[in-house]
């Protein structure tokens, strides 16, 4: 059974964001005095009362804009209204009643969904009690005054949300979803691929680089297995980051490859990998995640016998530290081996898990050890003891060494390649751990 869905919806810069991250307990969503910071809609988790259901948090309607992003807003916010559950109707009590808030309100009560009504700022009841009522003219029922800043009346709110869900259990089961990451630069294609993989516009797609701000969640079904899409914020060289925000979207980038088990970098294939794509999947690397480049745009590049193996070498070479990335040619325009993604996806996850007995691992390490000696300095030779995997998401192996100064870089690498000469790992970085274990130890 899904969790029930609450969306935080009103015109630009009435609070919804801070609202947001209060209830999640975290700074999921961009906080800034700036109208329509707030992007696309933030996915989050919360409990109240002994439910649990999903808050969705909206970028601002401004219901007679002819601006490309606004419109754009307008419509990611009546996407959220039409999924929720309930819908969280934000306004500002400092501001009064506006015209854009009797417009919302049209837009909300032909919904026919629940409609609560947050009227924020509001820092002093007494004080504001007559601004307060003065939301009662919208017909949307009682105003509750809250303030989200100062986390007053939030409980009061909550309340009369849940008690809009059906009173069966809203427990779940914890679900292992995968999550996959998608990232790159600005306007290489990331939410056009998730949108022709969702089937319908979830995440606002223009021309304009750096449309998507936030990282947003996004569910998606293949093959009758669920999968959690994160959209993330494109990243710029530090020398265009001109703005504060430009910053939030390298931190919500950089978390959500924290929290994603596979990363997809997407490359543009009409500009070739770049310097700053090397950049963005170092670090998915540092952290050991899943990868995939996904070489988007392929429709548009003329092509010879000779044009994948060429791209490939340069993907490869630019790349040089993440041998093991799985390397996808496909186009979000036309849809080109768009189902590949799920396939390589499962296959990564699958290696991700992988375990090898310590049994067979020091089999290929006394092999590997045959065939290429271990490093000396100062005639001293590194000696190896044996290796075991100790755990997965990534791989990680500990080798016990006599001198750990001995183990060279070149060596660890030689040891990784023999192991995936074995056992593919495919799309999966190897983490080793070396530890030393005095001669006197050893039986």
């Amino acid at each position: 059974m899904s969790k029930p869905i609450a969306a935080i919806v009103g015109r630009p810069n009435v609070g919804k964001s801070t609202l947001f991250n209060v209830l999640a307990g975290a700074d999921i969503s961009i906080v800034k005095d700036t109208p329509g910071v707030t992007r696309d809609r933030i996915y989050a988790d919360v409990e109240w009362s002994g439910y649990s259901f999903t808050l969705i948090d909206t970028g601002g309607i401004e219901p007679a804009s002819q601006d490309l992003i606004l419109r754009e807003m307008r419509t990611q916010a009546q996407i959220a209204i039409d999924t929720a559950d309930v819908i969280i109707f934000m306004v500002d009590v400092r501001q009064g009643v506006v015209d854009a808030d009797y417009s919302v309100a049209d837009i909300l009560r032909k919904s026919a969904k629940p409609i609560v009504m947050a009227v924020n700022k509001t820092d002093d009841f007494k004080k504001q009690q007559a601004d307060v009522y003065e939301f009662y003219n919208l017909g949307l029922g009682d105003p509750y005054p809250i303030s989200a800043a100062n986390r007053q009346g939030i409980g009061d709110l909550l309340d009369e949300v849940v008690a809009y869900f059906n009173e069966r259990s809203e427990a779940e089961e914890e679900e292992d979803i995968p999550r996959i990451a998608i990232i790159g630069k600005p306007n290489v294609g990331k939410s056009s691929i998730i949108n022709k993989l969702l089937g319908e516009n979830r995440c606002i797609v223009s021309n304009i680089a750096g449309t998507t701000r936030d990282a947003i969640d996004t569910r998606v079904k293949w093959n009758k297995k669920e999968y959690i899409f994160v959209d993330t914020a494109g990243l710029r060289r530090k020398s265009r980051i001109n703005e504060e925000l430009e910053r939030y979207m390298i931190i919500r980038t950089v978390t959500a490859v924290e929290r994603a088990d596979v990363c997809v970098l997407v490359i543009d294939a009409t500009e070739g990998i770049t310097e700053q794509d090397a950049k963005i999947a170092g670090i998915a690397h540092e952290r050991g995640k899943g990868m995939i480049i996904a070489v988007n745009k392929w429709d548009a590049v003329e092509k010879d016998n000779h044009t994948v193996k060429e791209f490939t070498d340069d993907v490869r070479d630019v790349l040089a530290y993440m041998p093991y990335a799985e390397i996808l040619f496909v186009s979000a325009e036309t849809g080109q081996r768009l189902p590949k993604i799920f396939e390589t996806i499962e296959e990564v996850i699958e290696n991700q898990n992988k375990r090898i007995s310590t049994g067979i691992l020091n089999e290929i390490l006394a092999e590997a050890v045959a065939l290429n000696q271990p490093p000396s300095d100062k005639g001293r030779r590194l000696r190896i003891y044996y290796m075991t995997q100790v755990s997965v998401k990534p791989p990680t192996f500990v080798i016990f060494v006599n001198d750990k100064k001995l183990m060279h870089f070149s060596y660890t690498r030689y040891l990784e390649n023999r192991i995936r000469d074995t056992f593919g790992f495919k799309g999966t970085a190897l983490h080793f751990i070396v530890r030393e274990r005095k001669d006197k130890d050893q039986k």
